[in-house]
């Protein structure tokens, strides 16, 4: 059994907060983002193009941390794209025309993704250190994030959206900096190897397999995307407002539950049965709470689709972490396409059929990622 020093516990720590950080300022973007759209007197359409804007510059910000995300350079990768992300938050909230609004969404989107691929980066190179699962504990804290930055948003409804935006993004700059001297000292930034488990290291993904952890990657996060219609298929079932707008917070509770207690399982039964377990469980419950035509069943539903889904993405890319930043940004950068893909998919879909047989196609993608899980993460993962 490894021996945890304390500069590996203070790590840990640090990269939580970072977690809770990108999934707070990430909530609070969306949350509001029907006032950036009125205060600019954006359209549909108008809309679509700065969330387009924002999904450019996320991929674009992807492949420029892998490229750059060198160990010795995390700490600094780490600082930076949270100052720039805190900077472009602010921005948005100030632009009130769409070129200045797709200017803000371009470069948010880059320093999302910049920062993402330096967080997951170091958590690979931290949870290494440690010898033990730590990754889904990470991604929790995303999660919890997310949820704190959503309550934020709901809570300051009536608040101008510049100042919610502000605000949060003063925060963000003001612990980034206060940050940096344990930032500097990152646990593992500079080590070239890592011990895994009893002395072992996971081997090197070869490109066929770093490619399907990618697909496997898209699928699951297609999944997370479609969990945007979860309200509207309630509706669809003729439950009350406040019964569908609970449905999507089952399901990140759900995820966020799955997550605090993924680490446990990766440690006793290892990465592929526990993501091939979780895929199982995702694909029945969705597909019963699809089929099933009652509020109580698709909001059970719901909930057993994250809980088991919630192990995926953070399995995967510890798998890919054995490969460097290029592969984690890889891997990552291919999920998001799932991610951002999902919802306009899955409206497709139901205009075509009908959105209970549309909501099929992630139950299925699930059942995909159950039968290919032991192939892309065997030897793959500690």
């Amino acid at each position: 059994m490894s021996t945890v020093s304390a500069a590996d516990r203070h790590s840990r720590a640090l990269l939580t907060g970072y977690f809770l950080g990108l999934g707070a300022i990430m909530a609070v973007w969306g949350a509001r983002m029907p006032a950036v759209q009125q205060t600019a007197h954006l359209g549909t359409a108008g809309l679509a193009l700065v969330l387009l804007a924002a999904a450019v510059g996320m991929v674009a910000g992807l492949q420029l941390g892998g490229r750059y995300a060198r160990p010795a350079r995390l700490p600094a990768l780490l600082t930076t794209g949270s100052l720039a992300l805190a900077g472009c938050l602010v921005l948005v909230g100030h632009s009130e025309s769409l070129s200045e609004l797709l200017a803000a969404a371009l470069a948010f989107g880059l320093a999302h993704g910049v920062l993402d691929v330096a967080a997951n980066s170091a958590a690979v190179r931290c949870q290494n250190a440690f010898g033990r699962p730590i990754m889904s504990g990470l991604h929790a804290a995303y999660s919890l994030g997310a949820l704190a930055g959503a309550a934020l948003a709901a809570l300051t409804a009536q608040a101008p959206h510049i100042t919610l935006f502000t605000a949060t993004g003063a925060l963000l700059a003001g612990v980034a900096v206060a940050a940096v001297p344990v930032t500097r000292s990152l646990s593992g930034a500079d080590r070239p190897t890592a011990r895994v488990g009893a002395g072992q290291l996971p081997l090197l993904p070869s490109p066929g397999k770093l490619w399907l952890l990618a697909a496997l990657a898209a699928a699951s996060l297609l999944g997370e995307g479609a969990a945007d219609w979860a309200a509207v298929h309630l509706h669809t079932l003729g439950a009350p407002t406040a019964a569908s707008a609970t449905a999507f917070a089952l399901y990140s509770a759900a995820m966020a539950a799955g997550r605090l207690t993924g680490d446990r399982l990766t440690a006793a039964f290892g990465a592929p049965t526990v993501v091939r377990a979780g895929a199982v469980l995702a694909t029945a419950g969705l597909t019963i709470g699809v089929i099933g035509s009652s509020t109580p069943l698709a909001l059970a539903g719901w909930a057993v689709f994250g809980l088991g889904l919630s192990t995926t993405v953070p399995s995967l890319i510890t798998a890919a972490g054995a490969g460097g930043a290029k592969a984690v940004a890889t891997v990552t950068a291919t999920g998001y396409l799932g991610l951002l893909a999902g919802p306009a998919l899955i409206g497709a879909l139901a205009s075509a059929t009908t959105l209970s047989t549309a909501l099929l196609l992630p139950a299925l993608l699930a059942a995909a990622v159950a039968a290919l899980a032991h192939r892309a993460l065997e030897n793959t993962t500690p």
